[in-house]
């Protein structure tokens, strides 16, 4: 079959194609045909070598968390799933999604309405938000503060936390301000002064923070706090020195993947693809990734 292959650590050029054995399925896996793969920071941290002290990666690997396709064998003891299903979820380790062929034990199913490449947007960014929202223990009526608010991932808390009934201030670019007040939250710029502007749209405060930019924020979060409890961070590592929360996919927990597909099929969920790529051009998809300005979910296709 055909994988993307990283065989050195090391830039977005170090990923490659190559022809490689197909995986064959486990006691309790399924195997997918991937129409899907989606690419996260994550993936371009493993590619680097950034994660190696706490997530040794064997070479050759393949990258992926997520995927989306279609059934086409059963492990033994799989029930509930047949051949010719349209599922989405999470690779199994060691091998991942970027691959013609991938395995998996933690899937749902797909809609016929709804396509794989806006399937597989959900699997990381709706567990993270949902295991942010989470630690942070938002009651209704609570101001939230999400940073990142038109990324992948805070575009989905900022819709949950909404659905509680919880008011989000959300920071992103001057581009994507309408889009997180589409979404239900106050938007504001992020950068210099922000610190300002949130207490002039928040004059109460702010109950609590979720960091899913990890640009630098933390400090202003804990000023807007008034201390460091109820901020949470996905994406800035000095939140340890800082005495701060900070939540990684190791963490990771369960989610209802048949409900989220559901929601977004029928719009009560929305989500953005940035850039949907061959598996060719999976170096130019890592570098949208890294560059924190992709626009949306960057997804790679077979």
């Amino acid at each position: 079959m055909k994988a993307v292959i990283l065989e050195e650590f090391g830039g977005p050029d170090r990923l490659h194609v190559a022809e490689v054995p197909a995986p064959e399925p486990a006691t309790g896996q399924i195997r997918v045909m991937v129409q899907a793969a989606g690419v996260n920071p994550f993936d371009g941290k493993v590619r680097s070598g950034a994660t190696e002290a706490f997530f040794p990666t064997p070479l050759p690997a393949i990258l992926g968390l997520e995927l989306a396709g279609v059934v086409d064998a059963l492990g033994d003891g799989v029930t509930g799933t047949a051949v010719g299903d349209r599922v989405y979820g999470w690779a199994d380790g060691p091998a991942g999604s970027y691959a013609e062929l991938s395995l998996s034990t933690t899937y749902g199913a797909v809609p016929d309405t709804l396509e794989f490449t806006s399937a597989v947007t959900l699997p990381v960014a709706a567990e993270t938000s949902q295991r942010g929202l989470t630690l942070l223990g938002l009651e209704r009526g609570e101001t939230l503060l999400i940073h990142g608010a038109s990324g992948a991932v805070g575009q989905l808390a900022t819709q949950f936390a909404v659905a509680q009934g919880v008011r989000v201030i959300g920071t992103a670019s001057a581009a994507n301000q309408e889009l997180v007040r589409s979404l239900g939250a106050t938007p504001t710029t992020y950068g210099e002064g922000l610190v300002e502007r949130v207490r002039s749209l928040a004059p109460n405060g702010v109950d609590a923070v979720f960091d899913t930019a990890g640009k630098g924020a933390l400090p202003d979060s804990i000023e807007l706090r008034g201390g460091t409890d109820r901020i949470v961070t996905i994406a800035d590592p000095a939140a340890r020195g800082l005495g701060i929360t900070f939540t990684s996919s190791s963490d990771r927990s369960g989610v209802d993947l048949d409900v989220l597909a559901r929601m977004l099929a029928s719009g009560e969920l929305r989500t953005t693809i940035g850039a949907v790529l061959p598996f060719d051009e999976a170096a130019k998809a890592h570098e949208l990734v890294d560059s924190g300005h992709s626009g949306g979910k960057v997804v790679l296709t077979p």
